[in-house]
């Protein structure tokens, strides 16, 4: 093994000789890199060429500014670009993992396959970009000092002093670099690129330690595999009605101090940037007026790639991180299923409003994945999707007495919506209001999908008032002299809160003989489905018998015959309840089934649907009423193409990991959706006391 130095005293040695002049000059233009990779036994291969290519995206004056979403635009863009796309989320708060957060403080708790309980900034890499990640995609502080601390302990650090800087900046530095590696598609090969979006704002004293790594991490790899966005904010204040610039000066001002330098500046903005504004920004920051981004306000979120792609982010990241292998398609054809999928989100005008019974419904972000699945479920269908959050708390009798504005209030928008929604959730507060709701879709014919505990909270309700155990209750919040229907699974620790639930995918097996269940059916008659989970408690199985002898089948259940995974009830239009969660698998192209199947109920198409195969996207060969034509099928659904109906249907298949049996011919006695007769306020709470 020999140093740099030795190899360049024996390359100008060369010169003496006439032929060999050339050498000297080219050798000049050698970096340390070139010089590796042609004498790779003269350096003892102690550094090698790094191919993969990091685009870290920080924000700048808030938080929430919205990096998220730029960072799953870029990977999409990447990704249609033929590249090879995965992504890291970084949170610098001290707990390990968002498990034990509430969904105030950042929104839902999004689950992965591997049973990681992760921001849901993940959950839009996932929709976003078709990919399924991995709880170590998810970076936190604490995960960063266990592994720091633990090597302590065992003595990786000889017994030197453990500091931030090199021990922890090390720490992630290594992290990113083994995480990046991992595939994330079908396909099984390591990405190409990798996207890092660092939480929180520059500045943040929490964040310094991430910074202070990335700082070193763009010398480690090379300024050719590595790039910065930053994200920051331009506010139009009401008394000026002008775009301010000072925000963005300052927080870039601010990152370079702390040693990175932004290659892409993608300023937020409520309209478009004006483009002085984007001169003066480009002057004081001093980059060019090209890497000066803007980023409005959109009417869906569907749309922040198309603006980003019109503004030449490709050929910029291209020239910047050395992407030769990207072979653009024709323009026409670039994003073309996005810019219709966002196109569809603008036209739709018939609404099917759902109510989401719920007990975070001040925030959006609680629920983040169940309503990215009925938006993907109604535009599926071409219809729009109406959220109409209602507090459970609001429906129950002691708002009555406390609160009669708001309780009436609540039940007037409840009566007025055409299907009913219960997510998951834990805690005692306002389950007799998500039970109430439950009696009233059940008895009223409205659709109504529980979600997790709203499965429980269905099974609570009809062994009230279909089995007559009055004190029916759950082992999660009940009292001693409860009858618990819902039972704490044996395996779940009480002690410990984060990640001792039942986590990640696991397999759902439907029973023999359940071919004519309406979900079984929407998930294309299959043996067996996997689909991600997060519940600690479970229908208690000696319980079973007895509510199947009143109606409720359960259809699914999990591979030991004992958990009840999916529950539907007989003669309703849609009454189903998933133990699982079904929106973590729900994609723009590829909508959850049993979300499908309460949004086709509340349009009073799901029998239709039914009866000509109950497929969500059909086989090939066949097209139901549409005729043998694919192109029928295709201006009837939106779809543009045989060839594009072939890959969706395979794509849904791919992401439940759908286990078919051999099909037969649909049965024409499918379930009746006959529209739920709804009753005015005045007549339900007349019903309320005499009740």
């Amino acid at each position: 093994m020999f140093p740099l130095s030795r190899i360049r005293n024996c390359l100008f040695r060369y010169t003496e000789k006439p032929q060999k002049l050339s050498l000297q000059f080219r050798f000049l233009r050698l970096t340390k890199r070139n010089v590796i990779n042609k004498f790779p036994m003269a350096t003892g291969g102690r550094v090698t060429r790094n191919d993969m290519k990091y685009i870290l995206v920080t924000g700048g004056v808030i938080s929430g500014i919205g990096k998220g979403v730029i960072s799953s635009s870029i990977g999409t863009i990447l990704t249609h670009c033929g590249l090879r796309v995965t992504a890291i989320k970084i949170d610098p708060y001290l707990n390990i993992d968002a498990g034990t957060f509430s969904p105030y403080e950042h929104g839902e708790v999004f689950v992965l396959d591997d049973g990681g309980e992760v921001d849901l900034d993940l959950g839009n890499y996932e929709r976003f970009m078709n990919i399924k990640l991995s709880r170590h995609n998810n970076i936190t502080t604490g995960k960063i000092y266990q592994n720091v601390i633990s090597k302590e302990r065992t003595g990786e650090y000889l017994g030197k002093t453990v500091q931030v800087v090199p021990h922890v900046t090390d720490a992630i530095q290594e992290w990113v670099e083994r995480v990046a590696k991992i595939p994330v598609d079908k396909d099984n090969q390591p990405p190409q690129v990798c996207i890092i979006e660092l939480g929180g704002t520059i500045g943040d004293i929490e964040g310094m330690p991430f910074v202070e790594a990335f700082r070193q991490f763009q010398f480690r790899v090379g300024p050719g595999n590595f790039a910065v966005v930053h994200v920051s904010l331009v506010p139009t204040p009401n008394s000026t009605g002008e775009q301010k610039s000072k925000p963005t000066q300052n927080s870039v001002r601010e990152l370079r101090q702390l040693g990175l330098t932004p290659d892409l500046i993608i300023a937020r903005s409520q309209n478009p940037l004006e483009p002085s504004l984007r001169d003066k920004i480009s002057m004081f920051c001093h980059v060019s007026p090209t890497q000066v981004m803007s980023c409005h306000d959109c009417t869906s979120l569907y749309r922040v790639p198309l603006l980003l792609h019109r503004q030449d982010i490709v050929p910029y990241l291209t020239k910047r991180l050395e992407l030769s292998s990207i072979k653009l398609p024709l323009q026409r054809k670039f994003l073309r299923k996005w810019r219709e999928f966002a196109e569809k989100c603008d036209k739709q005008l018939v609404e099917i409003p759902i109510a989401l019974v719920g007990k975070y419904t001040k925030l959006e972000d609680c629920y983040s994945s169940v309503v990215k699945a009925l938006q993907h479920a109604s535009l599926f269908m071409n219809h729009k999707c109406r959220i109409v959050y209602i507090e459970a708390a609001h429906l129950e009798r002691d708002a009555q007495e406390t609160q009669p504005e708001v309780y009436h209030r609540a039940w007037g928008e409840l009566c007025r919506c055409s299907g009913v929604i219960v997510p998951g959730g834990f805690g005692v507060r306002g389950i007799e209001g998500k039970v109430t709701a439950i009696r009233w879709a059940r008895e009223k014919g409205v659709p109504f999908l529980g979600v997790c505990l709203g499965l429980q909270a269905a099974v609570i309700e009809f062994a009230r008032n279909v089995l007559g155990i009055r004190n029916a209750h759950s082992a999660e919040f009940g009292t001693e002299e409860s009858r618990n229907v819902v039972i704490e699974m044996p395996e779940h620790n009480p002690e410990e809160k984060g990640g001792t639930m039942r986590l990640g995918s696991k397999r759902t097996v439907f029973r023999e003989g359940s071919e004519e269940s309406v979900v079984r059916r929407l998930y294309m008659l299959a043996d067996s489905v996997d689909e991600r989970h997060r519940h600690r408690f479970e229908v208690d199985p000696d319980m079973v018998a007895e509510l199947e002898s009143k109606g409720m089948m359960f259809v699914g259940q999990d591979e030991s015959a004992q958990r009840m995974e999916i529950m539907e009830l007989k003669d309703h239009p849609y009454f189903v309840g998933t133990q699982f969660h079904p929106e973590f698998l729900s994609r723009p192209h590829q909508p959850s089934p049993p979300y499908m199947g309460l949004l086709l109920a509340s349009a009073n198409k799901l029998s239709n649907f039914l009866a000509h195969g109950c497929r969500i996207s059909p086989v090939p060969s066949e097209f139901g009423s549409y005729g043998n034509d694919p192109g029928n099928y295709a201006s009837e659904t939106g779809l543009s193409s045989d060839e594009e109906i072939k890959e969706i249907h395979g794509a849904f298949m791919r992401t439940h990991k759908v286990m078919s049996l051999p099909r037969a011919d649909a049965d024409d006695s499918s379930t009746s959706s006959s529209p739920p007769e709804f009753i005015c306020k005045d007549e339900l709470v007349a019903g309320d006391q005499s009740q």
